[in-house]
């Protein structure tokens, strides 16, 4: 597995990632057996998958938890990345809507930022978090000022509570003032084929500012992995069963199309005996810019197929014949 620094920190993190939303449940589906996520995680470290993103509002504190038992033992092996600023348990910050019966704000107040981080380290069985990542920025009326938020990050980093500071869903201005304030080692952000807008400023500004990448939904919930054909049906309480309303590839018209290009890539299948969810990785680690990619597994097969995409080295000639390939898709009807 390579690694890659992240950003000015130089933590070295495998570029493949884990990425652990699933295991705490929610939005209508519950989260898996506790020993089922042990095991997957144990087997991404087994594969040479350092990097593990999660958040306490993964499970309300319970996927912190589980990563904590799964890593006790392993903890030199895993690079913890969780997050601050979704907080419930009180009414401080702003209204950010309700997940799984309870109310939710945006809080990056120092004060709540302080709890969190205690809560994390608690939680993870840990005495450090490797990176501290803000999950989303600040919103009116508790618009805490980015230079307050940074500065708590800076002294939570003093005291050796985190190693590193990063952030997640920013504007190319809040990622500028973010990095002006403090040590800003990452930024994640959404980035896959289908969703390149962050090449127009975020990764230039990533990159001349040596700020790592991570990126997310790379797979797209599954279309990018080849494995949903257009007579797939999904389960009524799956979200994706309506989900060509606000991701439009999901459409049968547009599916077809993905499809076909897919079909032009049996070669390169066929060269790197890979999958076209292990292509589609290589590619998205092959852009400019890109450090890491997070990728959700809902068993230990599919974080061994993960990793195994972390291997594969496209040719120059290769990554530019599948971005032609992207680009003539064009946008979806």
């Amino acid at each position: 597995m390579k690694v890659e620094p992240l950003g000015k920190s130089q933590i070295e993190a495998s570029i493949v990632g884990l990425g652990t939303y699933y295991f705490g449940g929610g939005d209508g589906s519950s989260a898996p057996d506790d020993k089922e996520t042990i095991q997957i995680v144990h087997a991404a470290l087994d594969e040479g998958i350092s990097l593990i993103d999660t958040a306490p509002s993964y499970g309300f504190g319970h996927c912190e938890q589980v990563i904590g038992k799964a890593i006790k033992d392993r903890r030199d092996k895993a690079v913890v990345a969780t997050k601050c600023g979704l907080w419930w348990q009180d009414e401080r910050g702003s209204p950010n809507g309700e997940k799984d019966g309870r109310d939710q704000y945006i809080s990056l107040r120092p004060d709540t930022i302080k709890i969190e981080v205690e809560n994390s380290l608690r939680n993870l069985k840990t005495d450090y978090i490797d990176l501290l990542q803000v999950h989303k920025p600040a919103i009116p009326p508790d618009d805490t000022p980015i230079e307050d938020t940074m500065r708590c990050l800076m002294e939570l980093k003093q005291q050796g509570k985190i190693r590193a500071i990063g952030i997640s869903n920013v504007t190319v201005d809040q990622l500028a003032t973010y990095d002006a304030h403090g040590d800003l080692s990452s930024n994640q952000f959404r980035y896959s084929m289908l969703h390149n807008n962050p090449e127009a400023d975020i990764l230039p500004y990533c990159i001349e500012n040596e700020i790592a990448s991570i990126t997310y939904m790379s797979l797209e919930q599954g279309l990018l992995t080849g494995k949903i054909n257009l007579e797939r049906q999904f389960d009524k309480n799956d979200w994706r069963s309506n989900a060509g309303q606000w991701l439009p590839w999901f459409k049968k018209e547009n599916l077809e199309r993905l499809l076909n290009m897919f079909s032009q890539w049996e070669d390169l299948l066929d060269e790197y005996h890979c999958s076209i969810a292990q292509l589609t990785v290589a590619w998205t680690a092959a852009q400019p810019g890109i450090s890491h990619i997070l990728c959700g597994a809902k068993s230990v097969s599919q974080i061994v197929n993960n990793a195994n995409s972390g291997s594969i080295a496209l040719s120059e000639g290769e990554i530019n014949r599948m971005s032609n390939d992207i680009k003539n898709l064009g946008e979806p009807g």
